[in-house]
This record gives structure tokens, sequence and C-alpha cells, in this order.
């Protein structure tokens, strides 16, 4: 019995009780296990959108217009270049993806209604990849080019990520929300011109 209580308090049980603490510690970081339980719903509205209308840029205020009285010409706002559905890879995933050409020339990709699962370091990619269905798809993402937009803001909602002026948005083709810490697609959309 005094042999037993020796080894339980002794130099290799403190060991051991130390490396399973730190294991557990390190599994925890590692997978955020209580992600799985957590919604973040974020709803942004699309940058530049115009509500109303405006008088023709070209036109100074008060100037004399082809316009029959009391209508004005819609401003230049965002439109949509590209858009596809989000499928589903390791979980289940919904809500459409627009490229959005806005006003001023630049692109944002937009996610719409999102429904998709949290988890550790999630990221927006824009990829030139094909959108393949079930766990074929899964891993393709990172094996050709692709640009990270950011973190995913949230799991759930509408959301914006602005493309880098250098991008060329017609150089790729669909869009991934990526789990950078396991390499493997969550849920990705093809992108179709429109």
């Amino acid at each position: 019995m005094g042999r037993v209580r020796r080894v339980l308090t002794g130099p290799l049980a403190i060991a051991v009780l130390v490396v399973a603490v730190t294991g557990a510690g390190f599994g925890l970081y590692w997978f955020q296990p209580w992600k799985l339980w957590q919604d973040e719903t974020v709803q942004e509205a699309l940058p530049g959108a115009v509500g109303g209308s405006a008088p023709p840029a070209s036109a100074p205020a008060g100037a004399p217009s082809d316009e029959p009285s009391g209508q004005s010409v819609p401003a230049t706002g965002p439109h949509t270049v590209a858009s596809g559905e989000l499928i589903s890879h390791e979980h289940a995933t919904s809500g459409t993806v627009k490229l959005v050409r806005l006003a001023d020339g630049s692109h944002v990709v937009r996610l719409e209604n999102l429904d998709t699962s949290n988890g550790p370091d999630l990221r927006v990619w824009l990829t030139d990849a094909p959108v393949r269905r079930g766990s074929a798809g899964w891993h393709v993402f990172d094996d050709g080019e692709h640009v990270s937009l950011g973190r995913l803001k949230g799991n759930r909602g509408s959301q914006n990520y602005v493309l880098p002026a250098d991008v060329d948005p017609s150089d790729y083709r669909s869009v991934s929300i990526w789990c950078d810490r396991f390499d493997v697609s969550f849920g990705a959309a093809e992108l179709a011109r429109t």
C-alpha cells in the first residue's frame, strides 16, 4: 500500500500530470471546441449602395436636363459581376456569394445570408480552383492561386470583404470559407459571371 502511494506522489506521477494538463490545454487551444456552439452574426450593408436617385454627374445642379421634369437619373452604384451559391464541404454551409464592383472601380466579395459552423481560424478565400461537391472539394483550394480576404467576420449574416487593389478578380473563379488551422474548406461557391 505504501509503495502505491509513493508511485502516485512521486516524480513520475507529477511528470505525467504536467504532460496531461499541457496536452489538454494545447488541444483546447488548437481545436477550440466551444466555437461549435457559438454563433457570431454580422450584418453589413453593401458599401456604396445608393438609396434613391441623384442628378446625373455631368449636369450641374439647376442645369437643364434631357429628362422630363421631376425625374432624375439614378447614380452609378455597385453592380454584381459574378455570383454563386455556397455548397457544403467539411461543415453544412449555405448562402450566396457575390463579386460586386463598386462605383469607384474597386471590388468586394459579399456573403449574403451566410450560415455555416463556427471554427478556429476561418478565412474568406478568393481562388482559381473549381468547386467540387463532397469530400473531393475539401482540400483543393490551397493547391492553386488564392487570395485571403481576411478572417471570417461571423459565421452567420451578410458581410463584405474588400479585394486588394492589385488583385484582378477575373483571374479567380470561386470563393471558399477556409479553415486555415486544418487546411479544409467549410463550404465554397463557384462564381458565374453575370
